[in-house]
Protein backbone atom coordinates (compact mmCIF):
# COMPACT_ATOMS: atom_id res chain seq x y z
CA UNK A 1 0.00 0.00 0.00
CA UNK A 2 1.74 3.43 -1.17
CA UNK A 3 2.13 6.07 1.47
CA UNK A 4 -1.12 8.33 0.33
CA UNK A 5 -3.30 5.36 0.94
CA UNK A 6 -2.19 4.69 4.55
CA UNK A 7 -2.26 7.73 5.34
CA UNK A 8 -5.88 8.30 3.93
CA UNK A 9 -6.35 4.82 6.25
CA UNK A 10 -5.10 6.47 9.57
CA UNK A 11 -7.41 9.60 8.82
CA UNK A 12 -10.30 7.33 8.01
CA UNK A 13 -9.73 5.60 11.42
CA UNK A 14 -9.21 8.80 13.44
CA UNK A 15 -12.67 10.54 12.29
CA UNK A 16 -14.34 7.39 13.23
CA UNK A 17 -12.96 7.03 16.40
CA UNK A 18 -12.47 10.93 17.58
CA UNK A 19 -16.03 12.19 16.11
CA UNK A 20 -17.78 9.25 18.33
CA UNK A 21 -15.24 9.70 21.57
CA UNK A 22 -13.61 13.11 21.54
CA UNK A 23 -9.79 13.78 21.73
CA UNK A 24 -9.48 12.68 25.11
CA UNK A 25 -10.89 9.97 25.35
CA UNK A 26 -9.06 8.32 21.52
CA UNK A 27 -5.73 6.73 21.32
CA UNK A 28 -3.08 6.56 19.19
CA UNK A 29 -3.71 2.87 19.84
CA UNK A 30 -7.31 2.12 19.06
CA UNK A 31 -6.61 4.69 15.73
CA UNK A 32 -3.47 2.50 14.74
CA UNK A 33 -6.03 -0.89 15.85
CA UNK A 34 -9.02 0.33 13.74
CA UNK A 35 -6.37 1.36 10.34
CA UNK A 36 -4.80 -1.76 10.75
CA UNK A 37 -1.43 -0.15 11.13
CA UNK A 38 1.32 -0.03 13.83
CA UNK A 39 1.13 3.11 16.45
CA UNK A 40 4.42 3.90 15.09
CA UNK A 41 3.66 4.18 11.49
CA UNK A 42 0.96 6.88 12.82
CA UNK A 43 3.80 9.27 14.06
CA UNK A 44 5.63 8.43 10.80
CA UNK A 45 2.82 10.42 9.45
CA UNK A 46 1.60 12.28 12.39
CA UNK A 47 3.03 14.91 14.96
CA UNK A 48 0.43 13.20 17.80
CA UNK A 49 -3.23 13.19 18.43
CA UNK A 50 -4.08 16.74 18.19
CA UNK A 51 -2.01 16.98 14.99
CA UNK A 52 -4.12 13.92 13.60
CA UNK A 53 -7.34 15.44 14.99
CA UNK A 54 -6.43 19.00 12.52
CA UNK A 55 -5.69 17.00 9.14
CA UNK A 56 -9.01 15.40 9.41
CA UNK A 57 -10.94 18.45 8.58
CA UNK A 58 -7.97 20.09 6.50
CA UNK A 59 -8.43 16.82 4.05
CA UNK A 60 -12.10 17.49 4.12
CA UNK A 61 -11.71 20.59 2.94
CA UNK A 62 -9.54 19.88 -0.14
CA UNK A 63 -12.40 17.68 -0.89
CA UNK A 64 -14.73 21.06 0.05
CA UNK A 65 -12.75 23.58 -2.27
CA UNK A 66 -12.96 21.24 -4.67
CA UNK A 67 -16.68 20.48 -5.06
CA UNK A 68 -17.43 23.75 -4.03
CA UNK A 69 -16.03 24.93 -6.93
CA UNK A 70 -17.69 22.95 -9.45
CA UNK A 71 -21.10 23.85 -7.36
CA UNK A 72 -20.71 27.43 -8.23
CA UNK A 73 -19.55 26.67 -12.09
CA UNK A 74 -22.22 28.00 -14.54
CA UNK A 75 -23.54 30.94 -11.24
CA UNK A 76 -22.75 34.31 -12.58
CA UNK A 77 -25.57 36.12 -10.17
CA UNK A 78 -24.21 36.95 -7.22
CA UNK A 79 -27.58 36.23 -5.13
CA UNK A 80 -27.74 32.65 -6.76
CA UNK A 81 -23.86 31.77 -5.71
CA UNK A 82 -24.29 33.33 -2.38
CA UNK A 83 -27.38 30.53 -1.84
CA UNK A 84 -25.90 27.98 -3.27
CA UNK A 85 -22.64 28.30 -0.99
CA UNK A 86 -24.67 28.95 1.99
CA UNK A 87 -26.55 25.68 0.71
CA UNK A 88 -23.58 23.52 -0.05
CA UNK A 89 -22.15 24.27 3.85
CA UNK A 90 -25.52 22.74 5.26
CA UNK A 91 -25.70 20.39 3.06
CA UNK A 92 -21.86 19.08 3.83
CA UNK A 93 -22.72 19.13 7.36
CA UNK A 94 -25.57 17.42 7.59
CA UNK A 95 -23.75 14.77 5.43
CA UNK A 96 -20.88 14.49 7.03
CA UNK A 97 -21.98 14.78 10.68
CA UNK A 98 -18.58 13.69 12.35
CA UNK A 99 -16.47 15.74 10.23
CA UNK A 100 -18.91 18.52 11.30
CA UNK A 101 -18.90 17.71 15.17
CA UNK A 102 -15.25 17.59 15.04
CA UNK A 103 -14.55 20.67 13.54
CA UNK A 104 -16.94 22.27 15.66
CA UNK A 105 -16.41 20.97 19.10
CA UNK A 106 -12.78 19.92 18.99
CA UNK A 107 -10.76 21.71 16.46
CA UNK A 108 -12.58 25.21 16.79
CA UNK A 109 -12.08 24.77 20.72
CA UNK A 110 -8.52 24.59 20.50
CA UNK A 111 -5.97 27.45 20.34
CA UNK A 112 -3.43 25.37 18.09
CA UNK A 113 -6.22 24.89 15.60
CA UNK A 114 -5.80 28.50 14.44
CA UNK A 115 -1.92 27.82 13.64
CA UNK A 116 -2.39 23.92 11.97
CA UNK A 117 -2.00 24.36 8.17
CA UNK A 118 -5.24 22.82 7.87
CA UNK A 119 -6.92 26.32 9.21
CA UNK A 120 -5.29 27.51 6.20
CA UNK A 121 -7.24 26.00 3.90
CA UNK A 122 -10.56 27.09 6.16
CA UNK A 123 -9.27 30.46 5.48
CA UNK A 124 -9.40 29.64 1.90
CA UNK A 125 -12.70 28.21 2.00
CA UNK A 126 -13.85 31.71 3.76
CA UNK A 127 -12.06 33.53 1.33
CA UNK A 128 -14.97 32.43 -1.09
CA UNK A 129 -17.12 33.49 0.27
CA UNK A 130 -15.50 37.22 0.18
CA UNK A 131 -15.38 36.96 -3.54
CA UNK A 132 -18.77 36.29 -3.66
CA UNK A 133 -19.71 38.92 -1.59
CA UNK A 134 -17.26 41.75 -3.47
CA UNK A 135 -18.80 40.33 -7.07
CA UNK A 136 -21.80 41.66 -5.94
CA UNK A 137 -20.50 44.82 -4.99
CA UNK A 138 -18.75 45.09 -8.02
CA UNK A 139 -21.82 44.50 -9.89
CA UNK A 140 -23.99 46.72 -7.91
CA UNK A 141 -25.96 44.25 -6.55
CA UNK A 142 -24.68 44.40 -2.97
CA UNK A 143 -24.37 47.65 -0.85
CA UNK A 144 -20.88 48.97 -0.87
CA UNK A 145 -21.30 51.22 2.43
CA UNK A 146 -20.81 47.05 4.38
CA UNK A 147 -17.46 45.81 5.00
CA UNK A 148 -17.78 42.27 3.95
CA UNK A 149 -15.00 40.54 6.22
CA UNK A 150 -17.81 41.67 9.31
CA UNK A 151 -20.67 39.71 6.37
CA UNK A 152 -18.82 36.86 5.99
CA UNK A 153 -18.24 36.62 9.82
CA UNK A 154 -22.18 36.97 10.48
CA UNK A 155 -22.53 34.45 7.65
CA UNK A 156 -20.13 31.66 8.51
CA UNK A 157 -21.51 32.58 12.56
CA UNK A 158 -24.55 31.38 11.85
CA UNK A 159 -24.11 28.48 10.31
CA UNK A 160 -21.91 27.41 13.22
CA UNK A 161 -24.55 27.67 15.15
CA UNK A 162 -27.26 26.17 13.08
CA UNK A 163 -24.69 22.81 13.27
CA UNK A 164 -24.61 23.34 16.97
CA UNK A 165 -28.18 23.33 17.13
CA UNK A 166 -28.34 20.28 15.45
CA UNK A 167 -24.80 18.09 16.81
CA UNK A 168 -24.66 19.79 20.48
CA UNK A 169 -28.65 20.85 21.53
CA UNK A 170 -30.39 18.68 19.05
CA UNK A 171 -32.71 21.80 18.89
CA UNK A 172 -33.13 20.84 14.72
CA UNK A 173 -32.51 17.28 13.25
CA UNK A 174 -30.94 18.85 10.48
CA UNK A 175 -29.81 22.54 9.12
CA UNK A 176 -30.59 22.61 5.15
CA UNK A 177 -34.34 23.47 6.01
CA UNK A 178 -32.98 26.77 7.67
CA UNK A 179 -31.68 27.82 4.32
CA UNK A 180 -34.69 30.45 3.54
CA UNK A 181 -34.37 31.77 6.77
CA UNK A 182 -30.83 32.27 6.89
CA UNK A 183 -31.12 34.01 3.27
CA UNK A 184 -34.00 35.79 5.03
CA UNK A 185 -32.27 37.22 7.13
CA UNK A 186 -28.95 37.81 5.24
CA UNK A 187 -30.40 39.30 1.90
CA UNK A 188 -31.85 42.79 3.47
CA UNK A 189 -28.17 43.26 5.00
CA UNK A 190 -26.33 43.61 1.95
CA UNK A 191 -28.87 44.31 -0.91
CA UNK A 192 -30.61 47.92 -1.82
CA UNK A 193 -34.07 46.68 -0.83
CA UNK A 194 -35.22 49.69 0.25
CA UNK A 195 -37.96 52.39 -0.29
CA UNK A 196 -36.71 55.40 -2.61
CA UNK A 197 -36.35 57.97 -0.30
CA UNK A 198 -34.28 55.58 1.69
CA UNK A 199 -32.18 54.86 -1.44
CA UNK A 200 -31.82 58.56 -1.70
CA UNK A 201 -30.79 59.04 1.49
CA UNK A 202 -28.06 56.18 1.41
CA UNK A 203 -26.36 57.78 -1.89
CA UNK A 204 -26.04 61.16 -0.02
CA UNK A 205 -24.99 59.34 3.02
CA UNK A 206 -22.33 57.20 0.63
CA UNK A 207 -20.95 60.50 -0.41
CA UNK A 208 -20.78 62.33 2.72
CA UNK A 209 -19.01 58.91 4.44
CA UNK A 210 -16.42 59.33 0.81
CA UNK A 211 -15.72 62.85 1.58
CA UNK A 212 -14.81 62.34 5.03
CA UNK A 213 -12.54 60.21 3.98
CA UNK A 214 -10.91 62.08 1.53
CA UNK A 215 -11.21 65.11 3.70
CA UNK A 216 -9.04 62.96 6.17
CA UNK A 217 -6.71 62.09 4.25
CA UNK A 218 -5.58 65.22 2.20
CA UNK A 219 -7.08 68.05 3.39
CA UNK A 220 -9.66 70.26 2.43
CA UNK A 221 -7.53 72.62 0.00
CA UNK A 222 -6.11 69.48 -1.87
CA UNK A 223 -9.77 67.32 -1.62
CA UNK A 224 -11.12 67.52 -5.26
CA UNK A 225 -15.09 66.53 -5.67
CA UNK A 226 -13.68 64.24 -8.56
CA UNK A 227 -11.76 62.38 -5.99
CA UNK A 228 -14.65 62.24 -3.75
CA UNK A 229 -16.86 61.13 -6.81
CA UNK A 230 -14.20 58.01 -7.34
CA UNK A 231 -14.22 57.19 -3.83
CA UNK A 232 -18.58 57.35 -3.55
CA UNK A 233 -18.40 55.46 -7.04
CA UNK A 234 -20.52 57.91 -8.12
CA UNK A 235 -20.13 60.75 -10.80
CA UNK A 236 -19.86 64.64 -10.31
CA UNK A 237 -23.16 65.76 -11.28
CA UNK A 238 -24.61 63.42 -8.89
CA UNK A 239 -22.94 64.78 -6.05
CA UNK A 240 -24.01 68.42 -7.07
CA UNK A 241 -27.89 67.04 -6.63
CA UNK A 242 -27.07 66.82 -3.06
CA UNK A 243 -24.69 69.08 -2.32
CA UNK A 244 -24.02 72.47 -3.70
CA UNK A 245 -20.25 72.76 -3.65
CA UNK A 246 -17.07 71.47 -1.50
CA UNK A 247 -18.09 73.49 1.68
CA UNK A 248 -21.39 72.80 1.67
CA UNK A 249 -20.28 68.97 1.45
CA UNK A 250 -17.48 69.85 4.07
CA UNK A 251 -19.86 71.21 6.70
CA UNK A 252 -23.03 68.18 6.05
CA UNK A 253 -20.28 66.11 7.52
CA UNK A 254 -20.68 67.20 11.26
CA UNK A 255 -24.06 68.12 10.46
CA UNK A 256 -24.93 64.21 10.33
CA UNK A 257 -22.79 62.88 12.82
CA UNK A 258 -24.13 65.49 15.27
CA UNK A 259 -27.48 63.97 14.16
CA UNK A 260 -26.67 60.26 14.43
CA UNK A 261 -24.94 61.22 17.87
CA UNK A 262 -27.95 62.97 19.13
CA UNK A 263 -30.24 59.84 18.03
CA UNK A 264 -27.84 57.65 19.91
CA UNK A 265 -28.37 60.21 23.14
CA UNK A 266 -32.57 59.47 22.71
CA UNK A 267 -31.54 55.51 22.44
CA UNK A 268 -29.82 55.83 25.93
CA UNK A 269 -31.80 57.59 27.46
CA UNK A 270 -35.70 56.37 26.56
CA UNK A 271 -36.23 53.18 24.27
CA UNK A 272 -39.02 53.89 22.52
CA UNK A 273 -39.12 50.88 20.18
CA UNK A 274 -38.69 46.73 19.85
CA UNK A 275 -35.78 47.45 17.54
CA UNK A 276 -33.84 49.78 19.47
CA UNK A 277 -34.28 47.35 22.20
CA UNK A 278 -32.56 44.71 20.26
CA UNK A 279 -29.66 47.03 19.26
CA UNK A 280 -29.33 48.16 22.93
CA UNK A 281 -29.14 44.39 23.63
CA UNK A 282 -26.43 43.59 20.98
CA UNK A 283 -23.91 46.41 22.22
CA UNK A 284 -24.76 44.95 25.54
CA UNK A 285 -23.97 41.50 24.82
CA UNK A 286 -20.79 43.03 22.73
CA UNK A 287 -19.69 45.08 25.69
CA UNK A 288 -20.41 42.40 28.31
CA UNK A 289 -18.00 40.12 26.83
CA UNK A 290 -15.17 42.97 25.92
CA UNK A 291 -15.04 44.02 29.08
CA UNK A 292 -14.29 40.59 30.66
CA UNK A 293 -11.34 39.00 28.05
CA UNK A 294 -10.80 36.08 30.20
CA UNK A 295 -14.44 34.86 30.49
CA UNK A 296 -14.89 35.68 26.67
CA UNK A 297 -11.98 33.10 26.02
CA UNK A 298 -13.23 30.75 28.48
CA UNK A 299 -16.69 30.77 26.93
CA UNK A 300 -15.45 31.07 23.40
CA UNK A 301 -13.39 27.81 23.56
CA UNK A 302 -14.37 25.70 26.22
CA UNK A 303 -18.03 26.22 26.73
CA UNK A 304 -20.06 27.16 23.87
CA UNK A 305 -17.74 24.50 21.64
CA UNK A 306 -18.48 21.27 24.23
CA UNK A 307 -21.11 19.52 23.71
CA UNK A 308 -21.25 18.60 27.40
CA UNK A 309 -22.55 22.76 27.85
CA UNK A 310 -26.01 21.81 26.09
CA UNK A 311 -26.67 19.10 28.62
CA UNK A 312 -25.62 21.06 31.65
CA UNK A 313 -27.85 23.10 33.89
CA UNK A 314 -26.40 26.11 32.98
CA UNK A 315 -27.93 25.88 29.10
CA UNK A 316 -30.79 26.68 30.80
CA UNK A 317 -29.90 29.60 32.26
CA UNK A 318 -28.22 30.61 28.98
CA UNK A 319 -31.37 29.63 27.16
CA UNK A 320 -33.26 32.27 29.49
CA UNK A 321 -30.75 34.85 28.60
CA UNK A 322 -31.35 34.19 25.26
CA UNK A 323 -34.59 34.41 25.04
CA UNK A 324 -35.00 38.16 25.74
CA UNK A 325 -34.23 37.95 21.76
CA UNK A 326 -37.08 35.82 20.91
CA UNK A 327 -39.61 38.14 22.99
CA UNK A 328 -37.89 41.37 21.50
CA UNK A 329 -38.61 39.91 17.94
CA UNK A 330 -42.32 39.00 19.08
CA UNK A 331 -42.76 42.50 20.62
CA UNK A 332 -41.37 44.09 17.55
CA UNK A 333 -44.03 41.43 15.45
CA UNK A 334 -46.85 42.97 17.08
CA UNK A 335 -45.53 46.49 16.89
CA UNK A 336 -45.14 46.45 12.98
CA UNK A 337 -41.22 46.87 13.02
CA UNK A 338 -40.07 43.68 12.77
CA UNK A 339 -41.00 41.61 9.77
CA UNK A 340 -43.16 38.46 11.11
CA UNK A 341 -41.55 36.40 8.42
CA UNK A 342 -38.51 35.98 10.87
CA UNK A 343 -38.02 33.02 12.54
CA UNK A 344 -36.63 33.89 16.15
CA UNK A 345 -34.50 30.62 16.50
CA UNK A 346 -32.39 31.61 13.03
CA UNK A 347 -32.00 35.37 13.95
CA UNK A 348 -31.12 34.12 17.30
CA UNK A 349 -28.18 31.75 16.03
CA UNK A 350 -27.26 34.17 13.50
CA UNK A 351 -26.77 36.99 16.34
CA UNK A 352 -24.70 34.45 18.41
CA UNK A 353 -22.72 33.32 15.45
CA UNK A 354 -21.87 36.72 14.51
CA UNK A 355 -20.93 37.47 17.72
CA UNK A 356 -18.71 34.26 18.16
CA UNK A 357 -17.09 34.52 14.93
CA UNK A 358 -16.24 38.36 15.70
CA UNK A 359 -14.90 37.84 18.90
CA UNK A 360 -12.50 34.78 18.07
CA UNK A 361 -10.78 37.14 15.24
CA UNK A 362 -10.17 39.69 17.75
CA UNK A 363 -9.21 37.48 20.84
CA UNK A 364 -7.09 34.32 19.07
CA UNK A 365 -6.07 35.72 15.48
CA UNK A 366 -5.51 39.42 17.23
CA UNK A 367 -6.50 41.05 14.08
CA UNK A 368 -8.36 44.06 15.07
CA UNK A 369 -7.32 47.32 17.05
CA UNK A 370 -9.97 49.10 19.82
CA UNK A 371 -11.11 51.58 17.28
CA UNK A 372 -11.43 48.78 14.66
CA UNK A 373 -13.45 46.51 17.45
CA UNK A 374 -15.84 49.91 18.19
CA UNK A 375 -16.86 50.61 14.51
CA UNK A 376 -16.73 46.97 13.85
CA UNK A 377 -20.09 46.38 16.86
CA UNK A 378 -21.72 49.86 15.38
CA UNK A 379 -21.65 47.97 11.78
CA UNK A 380 -23.03 44.81 12.88
CA UNK A 381 -26.31 46.22 15.23
CA UNK A 382 -26.46 48.30 11.94
CA UNK A 383 -26.87 44.80 9.57
CA UNK A 384 -28.63 42.73 12.27
CA UNK A 385 -31.44 45.27 13.11
CA UNK A 386 -31.67 45.82 9.21
CA UNK A 387 -32.03 42.22 8.59
CA UNK A 388 -35.69 42.71 11.13
CA UNK A 389 -36.55 46.01 10.30
CA UNK A 390 -39.99 45.54 8.49
CA UNK A 391 -39.04 49.11 6.92
CA UNK A 392 -34.67 48.54 5.63
CA UNK A 393 -34.36 52.35 6.03
CA UNK A 394 -35.71 52.56 9.89
CA UNK A 395 -32.33 52.79 11.69
CA UNK A 396 -33.03 55.15 13.92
Amino acid sequence: MDTSKKIEQILDAAEEIMSEKGLINSSIAEIAKRAAVTDSLIYNYFNGKEDLLFSIPGRRMKEVLKDLSEQLQGIPDPISRLSKMIWFHLNFNDTYRGYASLLLLECRSSRNFYQHKAYGLIRQYAGVMIGILEDGVRRQIFRSDIYMPLVRDIIFGVLDWEGLSCLASQEIKETVPDLEHILDLILPMITFQTKSENMELYKSNRILRAAESVFAEKGYIQATISEIARKANVSEGTIYEYFKNKDDLLFSIPEQRFKEHIDQLEEIFELKTPLRKLRRFIRYHFYLYMTEPNFLKVFLLHIQLSQRFYVSPVYKTFQQYTQIITDVLEEGKKAGSIRTNVNNRVFRNLFLGAFSHMALRWLILGEEAETDKMREVDGVVLLLSRAVASDPGDQK
